[in-house]
């Protein structure tokens, strides 16, 4: 029998507990058109945008949905949640979210502290933020103090075309549409030189995917530096090494961003300590959903880092991101990955408006994914 998500009356359920009696997990796989000729990315062939989908019921009637990281990791982050996560929290109280995020993050550091637990939980979290919201009968950004905005600036986040023609097309077509900010990712300067000839007035970010030692990522800024760069993201491989980013950044005279790879709280302050970057990239769900990710914001702040998360992806992680950026003090970016989402989680939603998202008013996160378009699209294989 198919169950139906249900949402509780507002605050008609927040000062009772809310017993947690079921974690499910879903694959779903959405058909995209990136731009490209050759589909893929990182050298894996991608044909479609992968997500693990998290729905957490309670004995209130009130059902969350998540997001744990996926694309090339979804039976993995799937599994986790299945097996090691999920059965944890079956009769808790999902209103203890701070509580449960520590206990998990405790309870399980034994099998890594970061990676795809780490994905799982943050997918778990930001489900439970958002049967918080329904509960209480807002939206997710009321609860974390906003919104201080009702409409978020996205940026284009183009995919790695390895082709400069395709690149300056790209790149000028973002701009027509109304982005401002523009990102590539590319790793050779004809590419990038081409972006800019398109894009003479837009600021232009290029993000490399941890590609070279720090030598060679210090010979390649200099190559870089007339490209006028808003950063260059990720330069380095290890990207936790965050010495020798600190030390590229200081000579190279280009903004530096990472964070997209790091996960908790604890992991950013080191990268803060160092002096490692000028943009903090976390990922919601990578980092340790909401939870953390509210703490990194504390943390930016304080040590005067820019945050503009990493948020390439079209499931509820997306959300949650937009009414993070909504309760922020200073308006920051939303990443937008440039591509046709031929099925789509939330239908129109997900595509911006002269560059900018509207932020959804509904209680919680705001919308619930198409059942629909999770029918169609779930990977009945998993």
């Amino acid at each position: 029998m198919k169950r139906k998500t249900r949402t509780a009356p507002a605050a008609a359920a927040w000062g009772k507990p809310l017993a947690i009696e079921r974690v499910e997990t879903t694959v779903v796989r959405l058909p995209y058109d990136s731009g490209a000729r050759q589909k893929g990315w990182l050298g894996r062939n991608w044909s479609t945008l992968d997500y693990v989908l998290v729905r957490i019921d309670t004995d209130a009637g009130i059902t969350g949905w998540g997001d744990a990281f996926g694309y090339g990791a979804t039976l993995a982050t799937k599994a986790v949640i299945d097996h090691l996560l999920g059965p944890q929290l079956i009769g808790k109280d999902a209103r203890d979210i701070a509580g449960l995020s520590r206990q998990m993050q405790r309870d399980n550091h034994i099998w890594g502290r970061y990676g795809i637990t780490m994905f799982g939980l943050s997918g778990i979290d930001i489900a439970l933020w958002d049967i918080a919201g329904k509960a209480a009968g807002l939206p997710l950004c009321r609860l974390l103090g906003g919104p201080a905005r009702t409409e978020i600036e996205a940026y284009s986040s183009l995919f790695k075309y390895q082709d400069a023609e395709r690149v300056a097309e790209k790149t000028g077509q973002s701009v027509a549409e109304g982005y401002r900010y523009v990102k590539l990712h590319e790793t050779t300067l004809p590419e990038v030189r081409a972006a800019r000839a398109a894009a003479p007035e837009a600021a232009l970010m290029v993000d490399t995917n941890c590609p070279w030692t720090p030598e060679e990522a210090h010979a390649m800024a200099g190559r870089l530096r007339d490209c006028d760069l808003h950063w260059l993201e990720e330069p380095i491989f290890p990207p936790e090494d965050f010495a020798a980013l600190a030390r590229l950044r200081v000579q190279a005279g280009i903004p530096l961003a990472a964070g997209e790879n790091a996960c908790t709280a604890f992991e950013f302050k080191r990268m803060f300590e160092a002096g490692a970057v000028d943009y903090a990239q976390p990922s919601v769900t990578k980092v340790g959903g909401i939870t953390e990710f509210r703490k990194i914001a504390a943390l930016a702040e304080a040590c005067d880092v820019t945050l503009v998360p990493h948020s390439p992806y079209f499931g509820p992680g997306f959300l949650a991101t937009l009414h993070l950026l909504a309760a922020l003090p200073v308006p920051t970016l939303a990443e937008r990955f440039y591509c046709e989402v031929k099925e789509s989680l939330y239908g129109d939603f997900i595509n911006p408006v002269r560059a900018r998202y509207r932020l959804p008013d509904g209680p919680g996160l705001g919308m619930d994914p198409d059942p629909a378009v999770i029918r169609r699209c779930r990977d009945k294989s998993s």
